[in-house]
């Protein structure tokens, strides 16, 4: 064999020995991540090729799967009452992919989860029977926020302070996931072009001013750091009140209320925004924004477990701004999620369980893959005599003050209210909060909730926390607590 053939022999072995790494780099490697591709269509028609398992509600199901009459793919996802529970499923979808609940849980309900298979099935390849998602949600409390919110642009959250357990989360205006089960072009780019988002979860993925319902916060603060050790202690704060370094002098809503060096108590009846900006300057933002973040505030991982958004209190302020973000504007922004659980932490003596809206997972038999309950964590947020301090003058705004939509015979009821500047120079509507807890008289049992209304048909005049928000958490409060 002359020098040329052995060249030439050699560089066809080489040729092959590539196309053969090549070809094994493609099946091994490159074959998975095509596999695993969202776009590849083959994924589609395995997921859906059975029934996925259900996202439970009160022990029934609130998803489903239909056998389909056309198509390459044999089932797809139904929700019997989506518009009602869009805001805890979210959606499945067979072009547009998963979301909150179903996007969380997709390889759980689509039978993939590893923990799922058993030996025969590791080794066959074969897909498992799906599992299914129990959540912590109460049907009839879930029903009452969203029939309350009605046609409102809102968002409702309520929670049970002694477990952690999320009861209720209500987005309005809502959509059927029914509609973007199949891939629905026309619904898919009418939902998103909506200027209304009903996609959105403003429960938990909408910050906004919360308003004087961030007093809480402050008066929280103000109690632990001995800055004024009772509710019922006069403050030091001058009415009118002017913004410090600024000729801006800061008015209360009602004029005539007695806000002048108010104590705790009293501001928080009449919602004193001199006595608050005040304190929060008092107190510095670096103490204000220490006790926000001990509620919550400013956590960039708050799952439940779908991710909510960071509510969040400000840094790097003056003290004109410091005193704003004291009656819950400036940059302040929280959530309903958010608010909710400064209620339940000071209906619960000042201790906070980490929220959560799901109970457990569980396999296609039932069994128990993950307890959320019993890995719930509990935090102290505000000494037992804050709490107790605090929960007394929130009783004081709905008995005798601006909560008063709040009350509920054979329950103590403990809010604030809140209506949060909305545009520049407040040239739009206001948003109006409000948050509370409520105590059954009888069992003892809680509930501690938060709305805000975005958008209403109220005339601007009659936007108000009372007017809007406080009948919304009414209703969802009789709900949980009733018998």
């Amino acid at each position: 064999m002359n020098k040329t053939i052995r060249r030439a022999s050699v560089f066809v072995l080489l040729l092959v020995v590539a196309l053969l790494a090549r070809a094994t780099w493609v099946q091994f490697y490159d074959g998975k991540a095509l596999a695993d591709d969202k776009d590849n269509r083959r994924k589609a028609i395995e997921t859906y090729a059975e029934p996925l398992g259900n996202i439970i509600v009160g022990g029934s199901a609130v998803t489903g799967s239909a056998r389909t009459t056309s198509g390459d793919l044999r089932y797809e996802r139904t929700y019997p009452d989506g518009g009602l529970y869009s805001a805890v499923t979210g959606y499945s979808s067979q072009v547009y992919g998963a979301t909150q609940l179903e996007g969380v849980y997709q390889d759980l309900l689509n039978g993939t989860d590893s923990r799922l298979k058993n030996p025969l099935d590791a080794l066959t390849g074969k897909r498992a029977t799906p599992g299914d998602v129990i959540t912590t949600i109460d049907p009839a409390v879930q029903k009452a926020a969203y029939d309350a919110l009605g046609d409102n642009k809102g968002a409702a959250v309520a929670m049970d302070p002694a477990t952690g357990k999320i009861l209720a989360v209500a987005s309005t205006p809502s959509y059927d996931p029914t509609v973007l089960s199949t891939g629905d072009k026309d619904a898919w780019r009418k939902l998103t072009q909506d200027p209304d988002k009903p996609m959105t979860n403003r429960a938990l993925r909408q910050p906004l001013p919360p308003g004087s319902t961030f007093k809480l916060v402050v008066a929280a603060a103000a109690l632990e750091d001995g800055l004024y050790p009772s509710v019922d202690v006069r403050t030091d704060s001058p009415d009118p009140y002017k913004l410090p370094g600024t000729t801006r002098v800061l008015s209360n809503e009602n004029p005539s209320a007695p806000c002048e060096n108010a104590t705790i108590r009293t501001a928080l009846r009449y919602s004193c925004n001199n006595v608050f900006a005040k304190m929060a300057v008092d107190l510095g933002q670096d103490k204000v924004r220490a006790m926000a973040d001990r509620f919550g505030f400013d956590d960039r991982a708050q799952d439940v477990p779908v991710r909510a958004y960071p509510s969040v209190y400000p840094s790097g302020m003056d003290e004109a701004q410091t005193a704003l973000s004291g009656i819950g504007q400036f940059d302040v922004t929280a959530t309903p999620l958010q608010m909710a659980m400064v209620s339940a932490a000071l209906a619960d003596d000042g201790r906070l369980v980490s929220p959560h809206m799901v109970s457990r997972t569980t396999d296609g038999d039932g069994n128990v893959l993950r307890d959320y309950d019993a890995e719930a964590e509990t935090k102290r947020i505000v000494s037992s005599a804050t709490a107790a301090q605090l929960r007394s003058a929130m009783r004081t705004v709905v008995e005798q003050g601006t909560g008063t939509n709040a009350r509920i015979p054979g329950v103590t009821v403990g809010g604030k209210t809140g209506t949060a500047q909305h545009g520049e120079n407040n040239s739009q509507v206001p948003y109006a909060w409000f948050t509370a807890y409520g105590t059954s008289d009888s069992t003892g049992r809680q509930v501690a909730v938060a709305v805000v209304v975005e958008q209403s048909d109220a005339a601007r005049s009659e936007v108000s926390g009372n007017g809007l928000a406080a009948p919304v958490a009414k209703a969802m409060m009789r709900a949980a607590l009733k018998g």
